[in-house]
């Protein structure tokens, strides 16, 4: 048994969650465009064989580890607002924020993963309702409807479609130089023009 694994064990740690975290570690300071089962390996300190005793293949491992990644990310970000407290703008205007910082961090990450459709089907999969940024916006914009808040009509889902759009089309732009130029809008534009469609 190597040191690392050793180690990992007396900690209490799993050897699948070895491989995890080893996989994100790797996520976070070198992305995923050379992710490759022996990266992975070497950084947690087991045979390249091992991942397959543990995981149906690579995809499942580094969409595990991707979740992982967004999960760190989000909690370095603060809390976000409750419905019915302070003012729908202002708690909108730090949902925003909140999203584009999110989006700062991690679409570098998912950008090095668009020739590997299989990864991003199988992140699909697990992410689904599992309260991430996108979900909780979603949470909170029925839940000020249900106070009344907002139009009983409103439909919640499509304007935190989107918000979570503005933040992929903000930093995708400054991601790829081939993207339009120009300034994006303000937060305080973007709220302005989403609460005009479903405000009272």
């Amino acid at each position: 048994m190597s040191p690392r694994r050793a180690a990992a064990q007396a900690d209490g740690k799993s050897l699948e969650d070895l491989l995890i975290e080893a996989c994100e570690k790797i996520i976070a300071t070198d992305g995923t465009a050379t992710l490759t089962v022996r990266a992975i390996a070497r950084t947690a300190g087991v045979a390249d064989g091992v991942l397959y005793n543990h995981f149906s293949d690579k995809e499942e491992l580094v969409a595990r580890a991707l979740l992982r990644f967004v999960r760190r990310m989000e909690e370095g970000l603060g809390e976000l607002p409750v419905a019915g407290e302070g003012t729908v703008a202002g708690n909108l205007h730090r949902h925003l924020e909140f999203g584009l910082a999110l989006h700062h961090m991690i679409v570098p990450a998912f950008s090095g993963l668009l020739g590997q459709p299989k990864v991003l089907r199988r992140f699909a999969e697990i992410t689904e309702s599992s309260g991430l940024w996108r979900d909780r916006l979603r949470t909170y914009l029925a839940g000020e409807r249900e106070l009344g808040r907002l139009r009983p009509e409103s439909e919640v889902d499509a304007a935190a479609a989107l918000l979570v759009g503005h933040c992929h089309a903000t930093v995708l732009g400054r991601l790829f130089p081939h993207a339009e130029a120009g300034a994006a809008p303000s937060t305080e534009s973007i709220v302005k023009t989403v609460l005009a469609g479903i405000a009272p």
